[in-house]
């Protein structure tokens, strides 16, 4: 089913919340974005095609033993022909690589593409089939595209269709990445009104799933209690879990985190400790 006929909406419920103020209202918006130029014709890069007699499923493990091997050009006119047979996992890894210039030049519209392609053919693919998470991905690189535009291009910044992107990954495909971001969204009033209630509810979705991102800001808003009520320990608690799986380049968390950490008094910290413990038994059972 393709984007611009319509998506059918999915209900979100089921999920379990720590924090009461936090609660879902199991109600989604289902987008209606036409993702530029779906069908557009993606060339292949002129080093050559996979002999016919190679189904895509073939095409795509070559190419990622090819990848392995660090022969790129194989790998690449494997891929190429898998995705151009409809091979999702083929088109999301060569939308990856043209995204983060990995073994390619960089080609953000490129990647535009391929992302489109899978968002138009796999919108309503099961939500826990076998590709769903290149589908809920692509949804997601089609986010920040649309929030950021790609320069000289016809990509442009539409941070209402991102919010469109990321709703559908992150309600239908329960996707934590998207969730996070569309949080983000609705905590800095991008493309909507500043929400903090629903951006708490998209945070702690993403954070109940380790995004560690989502721990951070979400971890955060609990601990400062100025956009909802007051949880310290908590908040330390998501922040502490947040500080231990960041980047390094991540220095933002690891400031949040110190400096609740400084603020938070010993018996936040005694049962911060508790929910942390609890937490952790609770992911390893």
């Amino acid at each position: 089913m393709r984007i611009s006929d319509g998506i059918a909406a999915a209900a979100v419920a089921g999920f379990a919340l720590l924090a009461p103020a936090l609660a879902l209202d199991g109600t989604r918006t289902p987008p209606n974005a036409v993702v530029a130029d779906p069908d557009r014709p993606i060339p292949p890069r002129g080093i050559g095609t996979e002999p016919p007699t190679l189904t895509p499923f073939e095409a795509f493990r070559s190419g990622t033993r090819a990848l392995r091997a660090g022969e790129m050009d194989k790998a690449v006119t494997s891929l190429e022909y898998a995705a151009e047979q409809g091979h999702p996992a083929a088109q999301w890894k060569l939308g990856r690589m043209y995204a983060d210039g990995d073994g390619v030049k960089r080609n953000d519209l490129r990647a535009f593409d391929y992302f489109s392609r899978i968002a138009n053919a796999h919108a309503d693919d099961h939500p826990s089939g076998p590709q769903s998470r290149f589908v809920a991905s692509a949804f997601v690189a089609l986010g920040h595209y649309f929030r950021e535009g790609i320069p000289n291009t016809r990509v442009k910044p539409d941070v209402t269709r991102a919010r469109q992107m990321f709703a559908y990954a992150a309600s239908y495909f329960g996707d934590a990445d998207a969730q996070y971001h569309l949080g983000r969204m609705y905590l800095d009033g991008t493309g909507v009104p500043k929400d903090p209630r629903q951006a708490g509810r998209w945070l702690q979705l993403a954070a109940q799933k380790g995004q560690h991102q989502a721990q951070a800001v979400l971890g955060s808003m609990l601990f400062k209690g100025d956009l909802v009520p007051r949880q310290g320990a908590r908040g330390l608690m998501w922040l502490t879990l947040a500080a231990e799986a960041r980047a390094p380049e991540e220095t933002w968390i690891g400031q949040l985190h110190e400096a609740a950490s400084r603020q938070a008094t010993d018996d936040e910290k005694a049962l911060a400790l508790v929910y942390l413990e609890r937490w952790l038994r609770g992911r390893r059972d």
